[in-house]
């Protein structure tokens, strides 16, 4: 070889390197599983230098995006919560915009992490511009945080008039919009106002009734989470091995229903997986079984493109559900809540299976779901049906629950189950959502049978036989009821006035139905005006409440009872009613007194919903 020849050699070598050194970083083999890649720190990056996001928009195929650096926004998220600010180029990036799903796509620049693609501008825009949370944040979510014990996962019992989904999720109030300083809005030439939020996330659903989806799905939605139809592809051997880049989903409810929310994968170290680079639900310390998510494509939309992700096998938990990212580790998932549910008519019956995540806010929103999907994506069930529920809740340690009522339908244009749904939802709250230890749920049967017909009945009047009574004596309460489009009729329930009844005593009768005697009890179990002392109290009175199928008469004196803990003490003595005011004023607050003693409670079972009260007075000759 000639000198000219080796000279014309070195340059040429030289040029090639000087273009890689120059070239935009897109190799995916820096994503490898288990690295450790090298971080750039936040006070290193500036406004003009270019890098790489990498996500899947179909497939398993890892792309790379290009991108430039425009500027740090300080403070955006609060104080010391940095936002790096970007524009991605590129025909894929540029045609789709930033989708929903992308949240978590790692960001290279020169050659180190930076960290992961997490906010977007608002709705109706495709404009490539996003926010991206440093790593050294995400990294602040350390694996150390505890699971969820009984402190942080009991709340206040939910009251049986209130909608259960509405506290809830609902209650975690929707995801921040961060708006750009002016002078940012007119570099990025974009409108005054605008503002950054965290890429939405898709919610992965299979299995569900579309008018389920549609009652339940506003709550999501406001979590900023997009309904992306999916399935689930079963367990391959290869889930396990994800890397950056890769989407993993995170397993709300598995069974006959699935709900996965779904993320990209910014970091794997040693066993941890940072996804998202925004929150989920940001509760904290969670427990909910971490997938593989597959990318089955990307769906461009002027108003949000979104991923359309298949959930496959399961490969490990989600621990953390922070502010800057959601971690989760590798290896065994935690224990789902098993429910089953049965809807029966005459003539056939279906079961259903769920697997439900544990979470105090969560679970009792997908309790409601299985239940409404259960009935009215039945083919076995139909509108305008009286619907009997039963079954139980079985807890670890504990008494299990026993749930029995009808429900009959209504002319409101809602789904007659709803009625059941709301009722499920709100005694699992008051259980899963105790003040006093973390309820255990070991598994939840429920068996809801259809009777073809309105069967319900209004208390319209009620009058005794007698006026003026004697003590010791039996007398009979007349009520007359008035069916759904049938005859009024009269129930004729016999009860006993007492033989220590003092003459000259007005005694009240009182005629109604459950929910009128079921009010007190619930004024000792709910909020943190609960008197009892522990769980198992509280389950005690959940069984005694009365079923709503029954006509009941309350005879009452003007006595004054108490109600402590789980225990009704009538006729109360003056001496019991002064230690109970000293412990008031000591704040003890564990009991209550009412004005009227109990001396006698009978009940009528009519295989129908009574509704309404009627009250009257006998006088003790």
């Amino acid at each position: 070889m000639t000198s000219q020849e080796l000279k014309s050699g070195f340059f040429l070598f030289f040029v090639v390197v000087a273009l890689i050194a120059a070239a935009p970083l897109s190799d995916v083999s820096i994503l490898r599983a288990g690295d450790k890649p090298e971080i750039i720190p936040l006070s290193q990056i500036k406004p003009g230098m270019k890098g790489v996001a990498y996500t899947i928009f179909a497939g398993d195929q890892i792309e790379p995006m290009d991108l430039q650096v425009i500027g740090i926004l300080p403070n955006l998220l609060g104080p010391k919560q940095d936002i790096i600010l970007v524009q991605m180029v590129g025909a894929k990036v540029e045609h789709t915009g930033v989708v929903a799903g992308m949240s978590g796509s790692p960001v290279y620049i020169q050659g180190k992490l930076a960290g992961a693609l997490a906010l977007k501008f608002g709705q109706f825009t495709k404009e490539a511009i996003g926010g991206v949370m440093p790593i050294e944040q995400m990294l602040e979510v350390h694996p150390e945080t505890p699971v969820p014990s009984a402190e942080n996962q009991a709340g206040a019992a939910l009251d049986a008039d209130t909608s259960a989904e509405q506290q809830s999720l609902a209650e975690l109030g929707p995801p921040a919009q961060f708006p750009l300083p002016a002078d940012w809005s007119q570099r990025i030439g974009s409108g005054s106002g605008a503002a950054l939020v965290p890429i939405e996330t898709p919610l992965v659903f299979s299995g569900v009734h579309p008018e389920v989806f549609a009652h339940f799905a506003s709550l999501f939605a406001a979590r900023g989470m997009i309904a992306a139809q999916g399935g689930t592809t079963g367990p391959q051997p290869d889930d396990a091995d994800i890397k950056a880049g890769d989407m993993v989903s995170m397993v709300l409810m598995d069974g006959d229903i699935q709900f996965a929310a779904s993320c990209t994968v910014t970091l794997i170290t040693a066993d941890r997986v940072y996804v998202c680079g925004h929150p989920l639900f940001d509760l904290g310390a969670v427990d909910m079984p971490l997938a593989r998510g597959r990318v089955l494509t990307t769906l461009a939309s002027d108003l949000d493109s979104v991923k359309i992700v298949n959930v496959g096998g399961t490969i490990g938990a989600v621990r953390e559900d922070r502010t800057s990212a959601v971690m989760g580790v590798l290896g065994p998932a935690p224990k789902m809540i098993p429910m089953e549910l049965t809807v029966a008519t005459p003539n056939a019956e279906r079961k259903a299976h769920y697997g439900l995540m544990n979470n105090p806010k969560i679970t009792p929103l997908l309790v409601g779901i299985a239940t409404l999907n259960a009935l009215t994506g039945s083919t076995v069930y139909g509108e305008g049906t009286t619907l009997r529920l039963t079954g139980e809740i079985q807890i670890a340690g504990h008494s299990p629950v026993e749930i029995e009522n009808m429900f009959a339908p209504t002319d409101v244009f809602v789904p007659d189950g709803m009625q059941v749904t709301a009722s499920v939802q709100s005694l699992f709250s008051r259980i899963f959502t105790n003040p006093y230890e973390n309820a255990k749920i070991e598994r939840i049967s429920l068996r809801v049978d259809s009777i073809s017909e309105r069967r319900s009945a209004i208390i319209e009047n009620a009058w005794c036989d007698k006026s003026e009574v004697q003590p010791g004596e039996q007398v009979s309460v007349k009520v007359l009821l008035r069916p759904y489009r049938g005859a009024p009729f009269i129930q004729d329930v016999p009860i006993q006035i007492p033989a220590q009844a003092a003459r000259g005593t007005s005694l009240r009768i009182q005629v109604s139905d459950s929910d009128q005697l079921n009010r007190m009890s619930r004024a000792l179990t709910l909020g943190p005006a609960a008197r009892l002392n522990g769980l198992e109290q509280l389950i005690t009175l959940l069984n005694r409440e009365r079923r709503n199928d029954r006509l009941y008469v309350t005879l009452l004196e003007p006595t004054t009872t108490l109600l402590v803990e789980d225990k009704e003490l009538p006729n109360a003595p003056l001496s019991e009613i002064n230690i109970l005011d000293q412990r008031r004023s000591a704040g003890a607050g564990n009991a209550l007194m009412l004005r009227e003693s109990t001396a006698g409670e009978w009940s009528v079972p009519l295989n129908r919903v009574v509704t309404g009260t009627y009250s009257l007075n006998v006088l003790v000759k």
